[in-house]
């Protein structure tokens, strides 16, 4: 009977997954993506297809994304299907099926993870969700504390980045002078990276004992996390070279190694604005300049839309001072043990496989399903 009721209860979650992937089906617009696929190989294979090159990788670019959509539905299917099929094969074989209905259950649990991104994917309509992102992590309230929280956060980051497969450029990451880094700026290339990350913007709260205090008090220490798109190549920010300072200086990385021992590091700083931004990852001069100024455009675009709309809350919500009370996480490691977000109210005991695994998904795909709830 057990056999009977975990096949009972694996065939009623098939069924409601089938449901689900029939209305990301429908929100995705297979049918036309498989039209529209057609259409961009037709295109590909036509004789001068590349002798505009800049319009052929547009053609070759969509056609990946648009591939991609179909290959994840399709991938879908089949797992209900194999899922499907081993249950058949649980109830012919009786008392013997267990095997089976395992099978069909982890199946359905990896379907479930599968219309969960799909899902995620279907909700990201901004201009540049899709595109890559560039976040930035930096200490708030709590000194010396908040710098090594800093660190924590950046690793936790770096791992998630890895999980998910993305490629990540490490611009400006120069370690504190006694624990920690004081800041982090990392730029993100991936599919909806900036519509992923999205989520993470803003201040983050840690709870524990204090690794630097003698008596063992518990502390409380914030960092801030910021995320900006990556602007496409036909946005063209202009920026008169007579409205920038550079600096070159020694590069250092986290934990107080030397990156080298040239003057390669850079530092732009936007005379108008006064924003500031440092880059140290390559070896040389003018890499670091160039990506310097990447991310300088990104910034003053983001500041061209406060302006004209008078609020960050599209892009990365709203700028609030990174200390009590304006948290959107808690990362309590004493008296208990627990990760909360306060917007979605996803929560995890298991905070080692959020800071030291990086397993960010269940609270991003917990933000957007909230703030999508929120906005109908």
């Amino acid at each position: 009977m057990a056999a009977e009721a975990n096949a009972d209860a694996v065939l009623a979650e098939l069924e409601a997954l089938s449901a689900r992937l029939t209305e990301v089906e429908a929100y995705l617009h297979i049918e036309e993506a498989r039209g529209r696929v057609t259409e961009l190989e037709e295109a590909s294979a036509a004789p001068g297809f590349w002798d505009d090159a800049e319009a052929a990788r547009a053609y070759m670019a969509e056609l990946a994304q648009v591939k991609g959509d179909v290959g994840l539905v399709d991938r879908a299917h089949e797992r209900l299907s194999d899922a499907r099929a081993a249950l058949e094969l649980a109830d012919e074989m009786g008392q013997d099926g267990a095997e089976f209905i395992a099978e069909a259950a982890a199946a359905a649990e990896e379907l479930t993870r599968a219309i969960d991104e799909m899902e995620l994917s279907s909700w990201f309509t901004g201009e540049f969700d899709h595109g890559s992102a560039i976040l930035s992590i930096k200490p708030g309230q709590g000194g010396l504390e908040a710098q090594d929280w800093t660190f924590m956060l950046f690793k936790m980051y770096m791992k998630y980045f890895a999980r998910r497969g993305w490629k990540v450029t490490v611009n400006d990451c120069p370690a504190a002078e006694v624990i920690g880094i004081d800041r982090a700026t990392i730029t993100v290339e991936g599919k909806d990276a900036f519509g992923m990350l999205r989520a993470e913007a803003g201040v983050h709260r840690l709870v524990r004992i204090s690794p630097t205090d003698a008596k063992k008090r518990r502390q409380t220490t914030f960092a801030g996390v910021e995320v900006i798109p990556v602007l496409p190549d036909d946005i063209e920010i202009e920026v008169a070279p007579d409205d920038i300072r550079v600096d070159v200086y020694h590069a250092s990385g986290p934990g107080g190694q030397g990156v080298n021992t040239t003057d390669s590091a850079v530092r732009v700083t936007h005379i108008p604005t006064g924003i500031v931004v440092t880059c140290q990852n390559e070896r040389s001069q003018i890499q670091n300049k160039a990506a310097c100024m990447q991310i300088l455009k990104a910034r003053l675009y983001e500041l061209e839309l406060e302006k004209r709309a008078e609020t960050l809350d599209e892009i990365r919500g709203p700028k609030t001072e990174i200390g009590f009370g304006n948290q959107i996480r808690s990362y309590v490691l004493y008296p208990y043990q627990m990760v909360k977000d306060l917007r979605s109210g996803v929560e995890t005991s298991n905070v080692d496989s959020v800071l030291e695994d990086g397993d960010l998904d269940p609270f991003i795909i917990g933000y957007h399903r909230w703030a999508t709830e929120q906005a109908e």
